[in-house]
Order: C-alpha cells, then structure tokens, then sequence
C-alpha cells in the first residue's frame, strides 16, 4: 500500500460518531479535507457509511481475540509499527501512544481517579504508565484546555515548553441559534413545558456529570425548573422526580440545545466540555461547574460559573446560580444576543487546523 504524502497522519481509537475524542477527530478529518489533504488514519475501527471515511487513507488495526485490557497496549505497539512502516511524520495522536509526535491531551487519568475519589488498579496504572509515555515522547502536547496542562505537568512531570494551549473547535455551521418561531416549534416538539425554565444534562457518564447531585436538588426545589437529560438513559421513570425526565440519546443535540433554557454541567471531572461552547453557540448559556474546562472560555452572559465545593448558601454555590438563571428566565433576559461574543476564543474548524499544520511544519524530528 502506498500512503499519500501528507503533511500530517492521524491515529484514534476509532473514527466514528461517538464520544468527545471521536467527535474532535472526525472535525480534523473535515478541516483537512477542506484544504484538500487526505490524511493516514490509523484506528480499530471505522464507519464506512460516514462521508469522512472517503477522505482519508484508513489504515485498520484488528483487535479479534485481544483481552480488552490488553488492547490499548497493543493498540499502541502497533500504531509504532505501522508508522515506521509507511514513514508517517508527523503523527498526530489522539489516543494514548508512544508513537505521537503531536500528542492530543484531553484528559489525564490520574487526574480523573483524584477528582472521582478513586484508588488506582493496576489497570489504571498501566493506563497512566501509557499516557505517560504518549505525552512526554511527543515533541509537542496540544493540551485542550488550561487544567489539562497545568495536570499533565503536575501528575507526568511534562516540561511547560512542549505544551501548547489549543481549545477544541466546534462546528460552527451546525450549532447556531434559531429564531423565536423555530425555537418554540422545537419546544414543542420536545414536550417541554413554558410554564418553567427548563436545564439539559448532556450526559453520558451519569456519575461523574453530576446527575446525582442534580436529581436531588430538582427533586426538593420550589423553584419553577424542570431537568431533561440527553445521553444514556437514567434508570427507572417511576423513582425519578416528576420534573425530571431522560430524552434518551438524540442525534439532533443542536436542537434539544436551542430548545431548552439552559445547559447545566455539573461534573466532577470534565477535561474541557465541548457542551459548554455548542450550547453557547446556539444561543443557551450554560450554569458551569468552576473546575469544567470550559467555563475558561465562556464570558458572562453566557457562562454561570459555580463552585461544587462551597456551602450552598455561598454567593458562588450551585444554588445561587440556579436562583441567578431562574431570575433571568422570568425576565426573559436569557437567550444569547451575540453567542459567538461570548466565547474566548476562535471556535472555527479551520482555526484550529491552521494551528495544527502550523505545528506539524514545525516539526523537524521525532523521538521513537
């Protein structure tokens, strides 16, 4: 197989509509094709139905047989492989190798275990171990966030001039606001009632988004608020609060963001938070967590920042800013005027890839 010379190669778990890492690397495959580069990926898995498959070179690493705690290793060694053998430089990782050169870091593992309160296995510690070595062989982190930077250098020691702060791109076409006619249509559709400000979960890991913490508070509250919870289903409907229901998973998240209220994320631990910057961008601000990404970059309207960790009587507890929404609720001072205002940084695709090829170019070696 001969590879098309391009000027940067790509390896993920899998390139496909899934979570947040899967998402960003199905963008970077849209923004290079957008300048007409077809770009190597390696993967375990691929959509072939999806349009990005057509635009890159796939090369398929099969995991039949593999223990599953024994794949990301092996995932690993052979991505080193497969570069070697079609000279792919520079290698852009999203996933944990030793083989990056660009290595993306949208999480760091110990951190998460620390934040979760949880005691490292030693699955975990080969986890760490991995994401060690993707981070500090690399000739460059691209770290999406503040927190993630500051936490690669404080739990894998990695030098601050090998990171470079990128913030995740969000596409910019999909997620817009709509006008008050399409947006009452989409309430309607969705069952959502206007006699209360209503808050959508974005979740897929319950425990660590927080939903606990919310359930319990939109079970007591008297204020005029109802929670829907897009994402994985969340148990039986019968023991949950009458104001809060699941909307199961939606394939049209840009419209349950245009419909409801606000977006809340309640996380113990969120590396960045793409919800943040896609619920903004539709027009919905968000009650953020301190300690999610995200809320570095959304400027006030549309962040309402709190701290998880605070009595909730303090003036930056969750409860101050769920008093804080409901009051601009009643006084239809919500919505987003100039979402785009509102953020702190460039959300284009092409932003974002620019920055990337301009790291690529820069590379002169590589550490193996």
């Amino acid at each position: 197989m001969k590879v098309p010379n391009a000027p940067l190669s790509m390896c993920n778990h899998a390139l496909r509509n899934s979570g947040g890492i899967e998402r960003y690397a199905l963008t970077l495959v849209r923004g290079l094709h957008a300048r007409g580069i077809r770009p190597v990926v390696i993967a375990k898995t691929f959509d072939a139905n999806l349009p990005e498959y057509a635009w890159v070179e796939p090369l398929r690493v099969r995991m039949a047989g593999m223990p599953a705690k024994l794949r990301d290793h092996y995932f690993d060694w052979r991505i080193g492989r497969l570069k070697r053998k079609h000279d792919l430089f520079p290698l852009l990782a999203c996933n944990q190798t030793a083989a990056a050169d660009i290595a993306i870091c949208g999480g760091v593992h110990p951190g998460y275990l620390e934040a979760m309160g949880q005691q490292p296995g030693w699955s975990d510690r080969w986890k760490t171990r991995l994401e060690y070595a993707h981070l500090n062989n690399a000739q460059v982190v691209v770290a999406h966030s503040q927190r993630m930077a500051d936490e690669a250098q404080r739990f894998h020691r990695l030098a601050a001039e090998k990171i470079r702060l990128l913030y995740p791109p969000v596409d910019g076409d999909l997620f817009t606001p709509v006008s008050k006619e399409t947006r009452a249509q989409l309430r309607t559709d969705l069952g959502l009632p206007d006699d209360r400000a209503v808050f959508l979960l974005a979740s897929t890991g319950h425990r660590r988004k927080g939903l606990d913490m919310l359930i319990d508070f939109f079970g007591s509250t008297k204020l005029p608020v109802s929670l829907v919870v897009a994402g994985r289903p969340i148990g039986s409907v019968s023991s949950l609060p009458s104001n809060v229901r699941s909307l199961g998973y939606r394939s049209d998240i840009e419209n349950v963001y245009r419909a409801v209220d606000f977006t809340v994320m309640a996380s113990i631990y969120e590396p960045f938070g793409l919800v943040g910057v896609e619920s903004a961008l539709c027009g919905t601000p968000v009650l953020v967590a301190a300690n999610v990404g995200c809320a570095e970059v959304l400027k006030p309207p549309a962040g309402l920042v709190f701290n998880l960790n605070v009595p909730l009587t303090s003036e930056n507890s969750f409860d101050a800013a769920m008093n804080n929404a409901v009051g601009r609720w009643r006084s239809g001072t919500s919505r987003l005027a100039d979402p785009k205002a509102c953020i702190a940084y460039d959300t284009s695709v092409r932003s974002h890839v620019d920055a990337l090829l301009t790291i690529a170019g820069a590379l002169s070696s590589y550490v193996t």
